[in-house]
């Protein structure tokens, strides 16, 4: 999730490994290309979906992450409130435009690179899966190195515009690469890959492990709720194992430049003082019951989402060979 994100769900379609005797293999009738192309529609739409529903939690979230003011949800809901009152409802979807511009590309990347890496490693089916668990979390874990990679300064995009008011995305990155220089936009990064590592590792990991357990126990794949219930487990999990480079990254993401040209937060290690310094140990946690909520929330819509709208899709494909 993103690091920091709601980040997405499982990728491969198992069901055809599972299947009830008689029913055609029908993701294996597609072509690899539609493959792809409905897994990208599918991660896309349900990576928008997850993440509009959670965007005024979201929203509170970096505004204590990015700040030395102490956390509760008092002082949450207190934020949320404040800033419904005095800049209207709309306030707190404030900078979703950017998470949707980058989400809607993130989740399409993360989705399919997924399904390549599964295959590179040899764990694109249950059986294989299950046999290697190792390989398995790291198709998970390069999953989320490829797609934050490709979408990071945009990931920077949304947390700025999250606790500043820009005109539009276009005015955000024309002021920051005018006034910061284009290095900036990628200031983070290097916490943002070290976080990703374990979130989307043990995200995929979690949920793949639960639906090939509930599939080789019931014999038939999982319902909407259940799919809900296994995201939302995999989501606590994945944000409780990266939450500490997520304050870092979005520290570094927001901290403003100084006169002298330096920033208060040049570097991971730097921040990770610095914040220590500031709030102890508790400060890396922050905010991390808040995340516990919408966490599982956006990873669960996601997975339900995704799995709807592939099968969808790919029985519309299937209708029109």
């Amino acid at each position: 999730m993103a690091v920091g994100e709601a980040r997405v769900p499982l990728l491969h379609d198992d069901r055809h490994a599972h299947q009830a005797k008689g029913d055609p293999p029908r993701s294996r009738q597609l072509s690899g290309s539609a493959l792809v192309i409905t897994s990208l529609v599918a991660g896309a739409s349900a990576g928008a979906i997850a993440k509009t529903v959670i965007a005024p939690l979201d929203r509170a979230k970096i505004n204590f992450q990015t700040s030395d003011i102490p956390y509760s949800w008092r002082a949450a809901v207190r934020f949320l409130t404040h800033s419904a009152q005095t800049e209207g409802w709309t306030a707190l979807w404030r900078g979703n435009s950017a998470t949707m511009a980058r989400i809607v590309p993130y989740a399409a990347i993360q989705f399919t690179a997924h399904e390549q890496w599964k295959k590179l490693l040899g764990v694109d089916t249950p059986q294989t899966a299950q046999e290697a668990p190792l390989r398995l979390l790291v198709a998970g874990s390069l999953a989320g190195v490829t797609s934050q990679s490709a979408t990071y300064p945009l990931d920077l995009a949304r947390a700025r515009m999250a606790v500043a008011d820009y005109r539009s995305l276009r005015a955000m990155f024309k002021r920051v690469i005018r006034d910061e220089g284009f290095i900036t936009l990628y200031r983070g990064y290097p916490a943002t890959v070290m976080g990703v590592i374990p979130y989307a590792g043990v995200s995929f990991f979690t949920y793949d492990s639960l639906r090939h357990w509930y599939i080789d126990y019931t014999g038939s794949s999982p319902s909407g709720v259940t799919s809900v219930a296994f995201g939302g487990a995999a989501g606590a999990l994945a944000q409780s194992a990266s939450y500490p480079l997520d304050i870092v990254r979005r520290r570094m993401q927001t901290a403003p430049r100084r006169a002298d040209r330096s920033y208060p937060c040049p570097t991971v290690p730097a921040t990770l003082a610095a914040v220590y310094r500031a709030e102890g140990w508790r400060g890396f946690f922050k905010g991390l019951s808040m995340n516990w909520i919408k966490g599982p929330i956006a990873v669960g819509i996601s997975f339900a989402s995704y799995d709807t709208i592939k099968s969808t899709l790919r029985d519309i494909a299937l209708s029109l060979n």
